[in-house]
Parts: structure tokens; sequence; C-alpha cells
């Protein structure tokens, strides 16, 4: 039988071929080796030691458990392996207005009350002169800022059943700890630096690439997790590259260890500066600070400057400057290969989705993986899915610097008077008139996310949504003010974040003790 012309056959996906290390590349080994294993079908992981990986995403959100529960990664253990921490949100400092301070926590906020959204009761409630801050209606939050942390509770009547959380670690100790279990898995990896990749002549797919000294490696598909630079996607295949700078302009960042000053709080910060913002992240042995920031509105001088004055601890490296445009390929999968992290594109640190994005493409990846042949229709479904999932996230952190009242600079000027994408428009307008919010297909954030932020930023609706009022007044009150005072009363029971790690046999034993934590505002 002819092959149809836009399906290329091959005689069967067994010679799979992961181009780059670090988090992108030993997460895709890892996952591959464990559920592709047919017998025949051959993983190697290229990389090498000279070439450095970005490294920074040390910060995620709460499905990276299910990817490590996939893997059946013990939590406690990965917890040691990578001086990991619990993360229940993130505080953003300075968004708004200077001085403003919100958090966006992981999970909801309260309960709906007869099929109506809390928020919208809360709305309500706020009009009426009543109603305490919305983030006191949030377990993750309220244990969050009083330093606390507890697992979920399996009873749906206990407060901390609502608890959702995810992780701080190490990214290149979480790189190794998957490296270790890929290579026991099955994974070959190849030390060297690729010098060329080979395609073939009619149908344009990549047969092999070539490493220093002349050896070929041959494979049916490529998985390029080669960084910025894209190896494959980019510089073989000429993918091209969907600039969104003009939205998104900060451009670089400085990134600088410190040593911990006190117990690891369960929450990463946020906090804007002059053309860009600074994170915090606490893990066990040390935290990671970095400065974002747009070129053009500060030079990199000024950036480490300010980036030096308010950290918190003794820098333990010097500050590394990494240059990224924000973006992404026109197509994640080109020819006979599929790109996975920066290869694919890069958003901003900004609400920790770039480890995600690799999980997504992934799990994306799994649903559709070819057989004997490749597929047209299932590579542009493929492509559509990322797409999606890469322009929902881009329109949920333009989100954050658009509702912004700050005037004091010249980006702060910028990006609040710049022209957004349609769909966050419309978005932004919806809200604007009843504060509704609806998630679309498989949108990662969901309402709360939407809803912290843009309360948080002081975006406030012209008025709640009228079906509110369809509810006795003050009985919503007095659930309302049960609901704060049992998140208030749980939180205070609960241990310290770092009590909880030591407890769980979850904190690195060569770690020194740290101060008790407290509220960490």
């Amino acid at each position: 039988m002819t092959a149809r012309k836009d399906i290329v056959t091959i005689n069967a996906v067994d010679r799979v071929v992961i181009v780059g290390g670090g988090t992108a590349g030993w997460m895709t080994a890892a996952a591959m080796s464990r559920f592709f294993d047919n017998g025949r079908r051959k993983i190697t992981l290229v990389e090498s030691d000279a070439i450095g990986t970005v490294g920074v995403g040390e910060a995620t959100i709460p499905p990276i458990r299910n990817f490590n529960g996939m893997l059946d990664i013990p939590e406690n253990e990965f917890l040691r392996a990578t001086h990991g921490t619990f993360k229940l949100g993130i505080e953003f400092v300075d968004w708004g207005r200077k001085g403003d301070r919100y958090i966006h926590p992981f999970g909801n906020f309260g309960r709906d009350l007869h099929g109506i959204p809390f928020h919208q009761l809360w709305l309500r409630e706020n009009a009426r002169g009543g109603g305490a801050d919305i983030s006191d209606y949030s377990m993750s939050s309220v244990a969050a800022l009083m330093g606390r942390f507890g697992r979920p509770s399996p009873d749906a009547r206990s407060p901390v059943s609502e608890m959702f959380y995810a992780f701080h670690f190490d990214a290149s100790l979480y790189a190794a700890y998957l490296r270790q279990l890929a290579e026991r898995q099955g994974t070959i990896r190849r030390e060297g630096r690729i010098v060329k990749a080979h395609r073939d002549g009619e149908s344009g797919y990549i047969t092999s690439v070539e490493l220093e000294g002349g050896i070929h490696i041959e494979g049916d598909l490529f998985i390029d997790c080669s960084g910025f630079r894209g190896l494959l996607i980019e510089d073989a295949l000429e993918t091209g590259y969907e600039d969104w700078s003009h939205w998104l302009p900060v451009d670089r960042a400085l990134a600088m260890p410190t040593s911990n000053i006190a117990s690891p709080a369960p929450f990463t910060r946020a906090t804007a500066h002059g053309a860009g913002w600074q994170w915090r992240i606490p893990l066990q042995h040390r935290t990671g600070n970095g400065h974002v920031f747009c070129g053009a509105f500060m030079e990199d001088d000024e950036a480490e400057r300010i980036l030096r004055r308010h950290v918190e601890g003794e820098p333990i490296a010097e500050p590394r400057l990494i240059r990224f445009q924000t973006g992404m390929r026109r197509k994640a999968w080109n020819h006979n290969v599929v790109s996975l992290g920066l290869a694919s594109g890069f958003i901003e640190p900004l609400e920790s989705t770039s480890i995600h994005l690799i999980q997504n493409g992934i799990a994306r990846l799994f649903s559709l993986f070819p057989e004997k042949e490749i597929s047209p229709l299932e590579r542009d479904e493929y492509n559509r899915g990322m797409r999606e999932i890469y322009c929902d996230i881009r329109d949920f952190i333009i989100l954050h610097y658009k509702a912004t009242q700050r005037d004091d600079t010249e980006f702060w000027r910028y990006v609040r008077d710049m022209e957004v994408p349609e769909s966050l428009a419309r978005k932004m307008e919806l809200w604007r008139l009843h504060g509704r919010v609806f998630r679309e297909n498989a949108e990662l954030f969901t309402v709360p996310s939407w809803v912290a932020v843009m309360l948080g930023q002081n975006m406030w609706p012209e008025r709640y949504d009228p079906i509110a009022d369809t509810l006795d007044e003050q009985r919503v009150a007095q659930a309302m003010e049960q609901m704060r005072e049992a998140y208030r009363q749980t939180a205070q029971q609960l241990p310290t974040q770092e009590q909880f790690l030591r407890q769980a046999g979850a904190w690195a034993a060569d770690h020194a003790p740290m101060a008790t934590a407290g509220a960490m505002r």
C-alpha cells in the first residue's frame, strides 16, 4: 500500500533521542522510560557537562504533585533530595500600588453557597461594609502567612482538606534525582556536544545528531530540550518564534542565592521594583533570589544594585544574568522533533509555570505518541493544545502588569497603558461589569486565581452578580464569619513548615537548625 503524502511512515518509533538534560530533559527521560519501555524502545539522552543549564526554576504549582505521583516518587524522599519546601501560594508586594500586598493562594476562597460563587457573596458583603480581606477565607493563604503547613486532610469537613500545595526545590538537584530514576529505568545517557543535525532529504525529518568526534546518534523521534537556543526545533528546522515582548517586556533576570536568615516560609514572594520584580524562594538550605527586569527601562548594573539591596541573608554566589525573549515557537512539534521547556517557549518566571509547561507537554505527547507513522493531524493537535495553554498562561501573566495603578516609572506607565490580547480584554471587561470569571477549555488558572489577582490589584467590579441577592444577607454573613474563624483557628494549630518537614522525615540532615517560624510578612 502506498503511504499517503501527508504521512511519513517509519518502521516504528523505537529510538527516542532527548537532546539536552536539565529539568526538561530528565523529566522527559524519567517519564518516557517509565511508561514507554515496550522492550524494544531505546531512550537516549544526550547532554554535555560543558554546557550549563538555566536551572533557576525553583518554584512550582500544584500539578507537579501529579507528575511526581505518576512516577511513584515518595514525597518526603523527594523533598530531602532536592532540599525542598512546601509552597501554598505567592505573595505579591507593590504590584497594584506601592505599599499593597496580597496573596494568590492555591485552592479556593471559602465555599460556594447554594451554587453561588463565594467571591460573589464576598463582593456583596464588602459592598454592605462587612467582610474581612478575601485572603482570610482561604485555608492556604491563612496558613501561609502564619508560616504553617499541613498536608490536606481526607476529612472533607476539616478546613485542612482545603489546603493545596506545590514545592520550592533546587532545580539542579531535581534534575539529578530524576536522572538517577531514569537511568535505573533504562535511559542511556550520552555525554557530548552536538555539532550537527542530519536530515532526510525527502521528508525533512531529523535522522541523527552528530557529536564532536564524529559519533552519530540516530533516532525516530527527537525531543528538543536544548534550552533557549532550540538546537533542533530552531537551528535545524527553522520553525520560527512568536514574540510576545510587546505584552511582556521583561527580558532578563539576575539570579543570586543567599543564606537563610529564618525558617523557610511556605510561599513565594514577588516584589515589584521600578522596571520589573524580584522573586524570593525559600529552600531548606538557602534562599533563591532573582530580579526580573526590562533592559529597555533599566541597565544591568542598576538591576544588580536593586537586587543586592533587597535580598535577605548573605550572598553565597555572584549574580548570574539570564537573557530571554517572551514568546513561543510557531510549532512545538515540527517534523519529528518535539520541543519542551525553554526550547518550546518562555513566558517568564511570574506564577511559576515553566516546569508545568514541561509537564503538560510530556503528558500531551504521551496522549498523541506516534506508533509507526507520524500523522500531521495528531501533530497539529499537539501544537493546537500547546498553543492554547501557552496563550492562557500568557494572558494571566499580562494581567499582573496591566492591572496596576503605578505611574512612578516609565515601565509601569507602559504596561498600564498597553493594549492587551482580545482574549484578556474580554475577561477583564466581564469582571468589570459584574465580577464574573469563566474558566474556558482546560485553562490552568481557575476562577479563584483570577479573583485573587484582580481584587489584589484593586480591580473592583461595578457591581456584584445579582444572583447573590437571592440569599439572606445575615445568614451569609454568619456563614462567612464561621469560615474565617475556622481557617484562623485551624492554621494556628498546625506546625510550622520546618517542624512539619522534620517530623515527616523530609528535612535534609545536613542543614543547621533554623529560627522558629512565625508570620512571614
